[in-house]
């Protein structure tokens, strides 16, 4: 289990009704095949060794013992295997009949578990058969009738592994999902972060959606993973049908599915330590007490190994990969921008708001949520200030699409050429011309930003900053330059989305020029454009993603190793498995050691950042979700890449 990763998998078998033999050979055929997979955890469908349907068959003893070989046989298979399967059986105990889930490993039956909530209205008659778990600790000697020579527990517990102390696993039957209460509720703040449901859920139309976000949900609720194993081919159809629909969930998420009415296997990879890392960071979330008497716990013990990956994770993790989910994020995106905005420019009584325009990505997506929050206030565009400021590094292209933007949206636009103050300022510090370091840069963006407030005390205006989340990962900002404004719209929305919501905005727009050069913005590369251009002042020489690097990986890296606080090596472990054929492994780590040297030696930055609307799951802002020492060291994070 490396990094967390555990191995699950939800099993239908094809089986015939009340046909024991023939079932178990299924049921054995299938854990075979999960463990030639390195599945480590298996469950398969509710009274699958009998069959669901088997109605008053249930009432013979020949059935039902039977069904108890037919585990002791499946238990006494998996010898020598540290997979634990779980199956689904009537079993006989304190006078009464259970709908029960056996859990195995290593030749022995660790626990069976009955069944709380049985449905007996529409189509269920379960209580005709079967008696509810009330709750208590019993224990099954079935050494007089099955020769099985060891006590197995009977109750509902938590199966919970020696050797490996952050994997519990917890077991529920079907209905006890679909209650009111359910019992993954009570097994989850005990401490289980999987859950396994054996389940035999027939079709009807509307059920498969139903399930799938009933399952979703349950999963998100209670912070944890999601097996759903469900009845298929072989159930009797005399009144219903079977479709084998099973779900693997985490955290909400769907990581893999199975087709209706095809039995097999579904697999996929639940990851653990991202389940307990957020059980930790939700402060509601209970603690593990072991409130409810009816909840007990056993161990079992499963090597530890490599998880081999099945799963899939994104390349761009904020960002939809449908067109039609990633549309509708873009829209509520300028939504949540411009309506931050709005209620700033009302409560500051501000007459305009002043933006820096470039002709670059950042400030035009922060120049279209000024329109969209003067629409809302039902004033005028040309209470926007739209200012460009000219120096050794614009090139002809980027002045001209600032000023193309801004005629188009109708906005007040002010040019202000700062070469001849930032001159003045590099003779006054006695710096050389020639001498192209940060100080040449920085007095640039320093610049700009006192003719922006300056401007904004003129006109009795707010500064609106440009920078984006990704840039304040990366602290790619000038301390007291760039880095500062009077209210921050793009502060939560990472480079890799603000893409995006700029193509939204020029595909829905109605003004043709203003899509026209909304796309020519899109293919320029993205740069500060602080150095000079090349002679025929068009090519941009400084492109920021040559000097602090991609920032897709950046991105990635932000994702998963700050919102999910994955080890740099666990991310390492991913991204080489996502940027196939992308990017090389070298350069993979060569832009994760600069993502975690410049995260933490860039907080100070962070720490004073203007104030500015959560947008996402991830934010940096020193009042939201982040909040992180300006001195803070970073010692572990490179060690451990050092020695990937």
């Amino acid at each position: 289990m490396k990094d967390g990763f555990i191995k699950v998998a939800a099993c239908t078998p094809r089986i015939k009704t009340a046909d024991v033999e023939y079932n178990c050979e299924r049921i054995l055929e299938q854990i075979k095949e999960c463990r030639e997979k390195n599945v480590k955890i298996a469950v398969f469908p509710e009274l699958c060794i009998t069959g669901y349907t088997c109605q008053d068959l249930f009432f013979q003893d020949i059935l039902i013992d039977a069904a108890m070989k037919g585990l002791i046989r499946i238990a006494e298979s998996t010898a020598g295997s540290d997979m634990l399967t779980a199956v689904g059986l009537p079993v006989k105990a304190q006078g009464k009949l259970y709908n029960c889930a056996a859990v195995i490993q290593n030749g022995k039956i660790i626990q069976i578990i009955p069944k709380t909530h049985l449905p007996n209205y529409n189509e269920f008659y379960e209580c005709r058969h079967f008696s509810p778990y009330n709750g208590g600790y019993n224990e099954l000697n079935l050494k007089a009738e099955y020769g099985c020579n060891y006590l197995i527990p009977f109750q509902q517990g938590i199966i919970r592994c020696s050797n490996i102390p952050e994997l519990a696993a917890g077991f529920e039957i079907c209905e006890d999902l679909w209650v009111a209460d359910p019992v993954s509720n009570h097994l989850a703040v005990n401490g289980a972060n999987i859950i396994f449901n054996l389940s035999a859920s027939n079709e009807v139309i509307g059920k498969e959606k139903y399930r799938r976000q009933l399952v979703s949900n349950q999963s998100a609720r209670l912070v944890c993973g999601y097996v759903y194993c469900s009845a298929g081919d072989g159930e009797s159809t005399q009144d219903l049908v079977f479709s084998g629909h099973n779900i693997i969930a985490e955290n909400g998420s769907i990581l893999a599915e199975s087709n209706l009415f095809e039995n097999g296997i579904t697999i996929s990879e639940i990851d653990i330590q991202k389940l307990n890392f957020e059980r930790r960071k939700i402060s509601t979330y209970p603690e593990n007490r072991h409130e409810y008497d009816n909840i007990s716990s056993c161990r079992f013990s499963m090597n530890q190994e490599k998880t081999v990956l099945t799963r899939k994770f994104d390349k761009n993790p904020f960002v939809p990969q449908n067109k039609s989910e990633r549309n509708e994020r873009c829209n509520l995106i300028l939504k949540m921008q411009s309506h931050g905005l709005m209620k700033r420019i009302e409560h500051t009584n501000a007459r305009s708001v002043v933006i820096g325009v470039s002709g670059g990505l950042d400030s035009t997506l922060a120049l279209l949520v000024c329109t969209m929050s003067m629409d809302l206030l039902g004033r005028p565009h040309t209470d926007i200030v739209a200012v460009t400021m000219p120096c050794f590094g614009t090139t002809k292209r980027t002045r001209s699409n600032a000023e193309i933007l801004c005629e188009s949206l109708g906005v007040t636009f002010r040019e202000v050429d700062i070469t001849k103050s930032v001159l003045q300022h590099f003779k006054d510090i006695g710096h050389d011309f020639s001498d192209h370091s940060v100080v040449f840069e920085n007095g640039q963006a320093r610049e700009r930003t006192k003719v922006l407030m300056d401007i904004s005390n003129q006109t009795g205006g707010l500064v609106i900053g440009t920078g984006d989340l990704s840039e304040l990962a990366l602290g790619w900002a000038t301390y007291n330059g760039d880095h500062m404004s009077m209210y921050g719209v793009n502060s939560s929305v990472p480079k890799t989305l603000v893409r995006h919501i700029v193509e939204y905005y020029a595909d829905t727009c109605t003004s043709e020029t203003l899509s026209k050069v909304l796309y020519d913005i899109l293919d320029t590369p993205v740069s500060p454009e602080l150095l000079p251009t090349d002679e025929s002042g068009m090519e941009i020489t400084q492109k920021t993603e040559d000097l602090v690097g991609p920032y897709q990986l950046h991105d990635f890296f932000l994702y998963y190793g700050i919102r999910w606080g994955f080890e740099p090596a666990k991310v390492y472990r991913i991204a080489k498995l996502v940027f196939d054929g992308d990017y090389d492994d070298n350069t993979i780590l060569k832009w994760l050691k600069t993502f975690y040297r410049r995260f933490f030696s860039q907080q100070f930055k962070r720490s004073c950042l203007p104030d500015g609307a959560k947008i996402g799951s991830v934010t940096l802002s020193p009042r939201g979700d982040w909040r992180m020492p300006s001195d803070a060291c970073s010692t572990l994070w490179l060690k451990q890449i050092e020695t990937l």
